[in-house]
Parts: C-alpha cells; sequence; structure tokens
C-alpha cells in the first residue's frame, strides 16, 4: 500500500495539496498507516493519500543514507532508496573529482540523483541521466529541494545514446538489482561492466560505481580501485580511470583514511599475540592485511583468516584491536565455566573460518553477570580456536 507508481500520482505531491499533506507524514507512525489513511481521505483524494503515504516512509527509510534533514525534502522510489548511494560516500567521491579538476560530470544511470546532488555540492556540473521517466522525475525534484537546479541537468534517455565528449569525467552506477534480488556477475549489471568500462575509456576521467564484492581479475588494467568502507560497513567499491592504473586502495569513512596497496606478499603465520587486531571489511575486500600487517609488525593466525596478531598494541584507523587475555580450543562447555567463572553477562561473539553461529553461542553458555567479554571464534594455525578478550578503544583504554 502507498506506493508513488506513475507520474500522475508524483506530479500531484508537487502541487500544494501534495506538498501539505506530505508536511503532515513526516512524522507519522508506519504501524497506524491504515487509521492514518481513513482519516486522511476524509479530507482528500484516495490516490494522493496512497501516494503521499508511499513517499512518506520511503523518506523515513532514506534518513540512514542522507540524514533528516535531506531526507525529509527529497523526492524517492523504492528502488531509488535501495540503491542510491549513501550521502557521505558521494560526498567523499565528489571530493576527489573536484581535486581532479574535474568541472563538469555525466552521471549515467543517475537513479533518484544522489550521486548527482553530492557533485552538485562539490561545485560541479552535472548531467543526470536515466531510462525510467519516474525516476527522473524525481532527480528533477531532488535538484530543486536542495537548491540544485542550476548544477543538475537531468534527461531521460538511454544511457547508451549520451554523447559524453563534452564532459570532462563520466560517473556510471549500473543497477545490481533484478527480479530476485542482488546481481553478482558483473555482466549482469545493468548495464553491463563491459559497456560501462568503454564509455570510461572514452573520458579525461572516470568512476564506475559496483559492488564490493567484484573479483581483482575482473578490473581493467587501467584502472585504479577503491573500496570504500562507511561507519565499518563496505559500501561499494569504485573503479577509477585517468589516475593510477593498476591501484589498490581501501578507504575508511567517516575519517577518510585511506590504505594504499603497495604489492606486499602474504604476511607469515604466528603464534597468537597480545593483541588481535580485525581489519575494516575495505581492507579485506582490496587484498591489504598485509599493508596492515606490515604496519603493525604483526602475521596471521591463521594462513587463511584475515586476523592479524601482534605482541604490540599499535593505534591503526584501518583494523579494530582486541586484548586478548585467552586461547583455548574450540569447546563450548570450556567457554561456559570460563564465563561463569568471570561472571560475564555481556558477550560479544565475533567470527571469521568458524561454521558455528554467534547466537548459537549465546543460546547455549547463557551469559549472566556484571562483566563484559569478546569471544572469537576462528581457526589458528589451522585448528578451531575460541579467543577471549576485550576491545581496546583508540588510545589504548579498554
Amino acid at each position: 500500500m502507498g506506493r508513488v507508481t506513475d507520474l500522475a500520482s508524483f506530479a500531484a505531491l508537487l502541487a500544494p495539496e501534495g506538498q501539505t499533506l506530505l508536511a503532515a507524514l513526516r512524522d507519522y507512525d508506519p504501524a497506524r498507516e491504515l487509521a492514518v489513511a481513513s482519516r486522511l481521505r476524509r479530507d482528500h483524494p484516495a490516490e494522493l493519500v496512497t501516494a503521499a503515504l508511499g513517499q512518506a516512509r520511503l523518506r523515513q527509510r532514506a534518513v540512514a543514507k542522507f540524514g533528516a534533514e535531506d531526507a525529509y525534502r527529497m523526492y524517492f522510489t523504492p528502488h531509488g532508496v535501495e540503491q542510491s548511494t549513501r550521502a557521505s560516500v558521494g560526498a567523499y567521491r565528489a571530493g576527489r573529482m573536484k581535486a581532479l579538476g574535474v568541472r563538469s560530470v555525466a552521471d549515467l544511470c543517475s537513479g533518484i540523483g544522489g550521486d548527482a546532488i553530492a557533485l552538485a555540492r562539490a561545485g560541479i556540473s552535472v548531467l543526470a541521466v536515466d531510462r525510467d521517466p519516474l525516476t527522473a522525475e524525481a532527480v528533477r525534484a531532488n535538484a530543486g529541494a536542495l537548491g540544485l537546479s542550476d548544477l543538475i541537468e537531468v534527461r531521460c534517455a538511454d544511457v547508451t545514446e549520451i554523447d559524453t565528449s563534452l564532459y570532462d569525467a563520466v560517473f556510471v552506477d549500473p543497477a545490481r538489482r533484478g527480479g530476485r534480488g542482488r546481481i553478482f556477475d558483473p555482466e549482469a549489471y545493468s548495464p553491463p561492466l563491459s559497456w560501462a568500462v568503454e564509455a570510461a575509456r572514452k573520458a579525461p576521467h572516470a568512476a564506475l560505481k559496483v559492488a564490493p564484492g567484484i573479483p581483482h581479475e575482473a578490473v581493467p588494467a587501467e584502472a585504479g580501485a577503491e573500496w570504500i568502507s562507511d561507519g565499518g560497513d563496505v559500501k561499494e567499491a569504485v573503479l577509477w580511470f585517468g589516475t593510477e592504473p593498476g591501484a589498490r586502495r581501501a578507504t575508511l569513512l567517516p575519517s577518510g583514511a585511506t590504505l594504499a596497496g603497495r604489492g606486499l606478499p602474504d604476511p607469515a603465520v604466528r603464534p597468537v599475540g597480545r593483541y588481535l587486531y580485525e581489519p575494516d571489511g575495505a581492507v579485506i575486500r582490496a587484498h591489504l592485511v598485509a599493508e596492515v600487517a606490515e604496519e603493525l609488525d604483526g602475521g596471521l593466525v591463521d594462513e587463511t583468516i584475515a586476523y592479524v596478531t601482534s605482541d604490540a598494541l599499535v593505534p591503526t584507523p584501518y583494523a579494530a584491536a582486541y586484548e586478548i587475555t585467552d586461547e583455548l580450543p574450540f569447546n563450548l562447555k570450556k567457554l561456559k565455566a570460563l564465563l561463569r567463572e568471570r561472571e560475564v553477562g555481556t558477550l560479544t561473539v565475533k567470527k571469521r573460518g568458524s561454521a558455528v553461529e554467534p547466537e548459537e553461542i549465546r543460546r547455549k553458555v547463557r551469559p549472566k553477570g556484571p562483566n563484559a567479554a569478546t569471544v572469537l571464534l576462528t581457526r589458528v594455525a589451522g585448528a578451531p580456536t575460541m579467543l577471549i578478550g576485550r576491545p581496546v578503544r583508540p588510545g589504548g583504554g579498554g
């Protein structure tokens, strides 16, 4: 119920009555949607109420990506919310474009305009292209709502028919979702990655947004690849053309810390030391665990596991640190006894290289008490192992 599905409904939302409804629905509770809809339909057309409720729900979902100030002024489609770039990531990428001297960008497959907005806010003029008429109207409305119409031109067209020769850069964000969910084959993107690469090769600079799980062998030789995380969650990978061919990078937001690959060999496996480091997901996806291990003067706990261990506590933005107090072979009875002895009631369970689910562990050991601990389920030199410890905050405090 309540989904914006056609241009007429969307146009009605932009009219004064639609705007009044959207303002009234800003903080409505979706759990009370039926009651709210019944009340509003006494004074407004049913179709308009349905469209406004749908848009209000989408705006609430979009707050996580765009922040409340922007999300409640913007317009969305269901796919647009799902596939749009998080504002912090878009702003970072726009900043890189700006630093390259880019003044104009052809944003192909623009969606609802998240990246176009970020680019325009960086002072870059944007041609936003999407083949779906409703999505194109959403981009146009968003540009107007955010005061960026002078910098964002919107065109409803097939991106394969766009002449990008007049632009300093091309940005392509192919659709990576289909009727059955996520698409993992880059050639099944819409448009396919191969088409996007050819479009990138024709421009002085280009950035192609791809899934973070893209195989490294699928990255063209002339492109640099950057994996981006935000708040510890890997959000995307970007293939950059016209910058550093063959480069691999991991960038962590909101700090902006960037780790560049140096072609290091895999780290050696060593016994578990006093500290265990869990590299950020972007570091792991970029295959830069060796660079982190070198920085920490550490080694791997297992040749197949991305946990780095060291005897020293070294501050790094690229990995979370844990002080390890116990190393035990995997045994639930021993874990339960140890946690009971130490009166651990707050238990964090993490895993890497273990088939056991954290919820199963918590359910079986039934932690109880005033203290806290972290259990890391992993393999050490090939053997299933439980590492018990505590997180170490930046600066060395527990």
